[in-house]
């Protein structure tokens, strides 16, 4: 379908959860429809209405209350949508699922994305009683069944394990790799051979991404090597920053707070190590982050979780070590022999960057969303 008959479609996503300029929502799928002519909107979140490399953000607000974010904000959402008279509507978030059936009832056409295995995320919900979780996931799992099946459109799975989940004719895997513009793949602008020992990780910092196993281990290099761990990103909960610097390895880490996707490419050119130490929780066994692939583009050798899954990525393209999470010890030696070894350890980081360029890019997941789009306006 040409260009200027997509821009009569107007498409409007829906997000009560994410930030408004989310990397998956905003920085890749609505930038992609918008560049491709579509009219694009995204409801979420924010302090203002306002338009941004063509897309408006449309704002509600937000209530702070779990609880009453499921409640409230959720029907704040579904208000704003029916007064868009949007073409397409395509949701974010698990809570916004009877949004999605409403609009279906209404006569719109409804994408739902589903970012997480769901079920398997609320076995880890610590807010959750622990003897609700198994029920409550169970219920969730049939609810996204019955509403991908009889009422939505279309299903945007981000990995492959999910994708298994859902009706195979609707549904389409998009994952999460990293934008090659937005993170260019070339000569590093500071020489590997002239960074100090640094060990980076960005991205949400909480117990059960590993923060506490990445701390210790840092604790555990040798102190000849000079080692520092830099942290971007925000602690959940916050207090968890309280309890770890206390720790020991705390005094070896510098704590960056929320940095713009431009800052933290600038910090990656300080870092030797992109580290990912996920648990072999439910949820992250079946997962493949972002901050894998980012690493790996901006030339940094990885060490990652021993899983199954990123074994594919990581042992295939030998570009980094696996370790046990829980390990300290283990991911300490990782930490060092990376150090000690730093020919090849770049050379590490310069596989894994090919491979980004060659497989692991959004250009290429670009293609199937758009294709998905094409049908549905169709």
């Amino acid at each position: 379908m040409p260009e200027n008959e997509l821009n009569k479609y107007s498409i409007i996503h829906l997000s009560s959860v994410h930030k408004p300029f989310d990397i998956r929502i905003f920085q890749k799928e609505c930038k992609s429809l918008a560049q491709n002519g579509f009219n694009v909107s995204l409801i979420v979140p924010h302090n203002k209405d306002e338009v941004v490399n063509d897309i408006r953000c449309i704002p509600i607000k937000k209530d702070p209350n779990r609880f009453y974010r499921m409640i409230r904000t959720t029907w704040r959402i579904y208000k704003k949508a029916l007064s868009e008279n949007g073409d397409v509507y395509h949701f974010h978030d698990p809570e916004l699922i009877p949004v999605g059936i409403y609009l279906k009832m209404k006569g719109k056409k409804v994408i739902y994305d589903v970012h997480e295995n769901v079920p398997d995320q609320i076995l880890d919900k610590h807010w959750i009683p622990l003897h609700l979780r198994w029920l409550v996931a169970k219920a969730v799992g049939f609810i996204e069944q019955m509403g991908s099946k009889f009422f939505f459109d279309g299903v945007v799975a981000a990995t492959p394990t999910i994708a298994k989940r859902f009706p195979p004719k609707k549904t389409i895997i998009v994952q999460n790799f990293p934008k090659l513009n937005l993170q260019p793949i070339k000569e590093q602008e500071t020489l590997y051979s002239d960074r100090s020992n640094v060990v980076i990780y960005v991205g949400v910092i909480t117990e059960q991404r590993g923060i506490k196993q990445v701390i210790k281990s840092i604790g555990l290099v040798p102190k000849h090597l000079g080692t520092h761990l830099y942290l971007a990103g925000e602690f959940v909960p916050q207090n968890l920053l309280l309890e770890v610097r206390e720790m020991q390895g705390w005094d070896c880490v510098k704590f960056f707070g929320l940095k713009s996707h431009e800052l933290i490419l600038d910090l990656f050119q300080h870092a030797r190590i992109g580290i990912a130490i996920l648990h072999p929780t439910p949820q992250y066994l079946t997962s493949l982050p972002i901050k894998l692939f980012e690493y790996m583009s901006a030339g940094l050798p990885v060490i990652a979780s021993n899983f199954q899954l990123w074994k594919s990525i990581v042992e295939k393209n030998k570009c980094g070590i696996l370790v046990d999470p829980l390990n300290p010890k283990e991911i300490a030696q990782a930490i060092q022999w990376l150090l000690e070894n730093p020919h090849e350890a770049e050379e590490m980081g310069r596989r894994g960057q090919e491979a980004v360029r060659l497989y692991y890019h959004w250009e290429m997941e670009e293609k199937k969303l758009l294709q998905l789009y094409q049908r549905i306006v169709a």
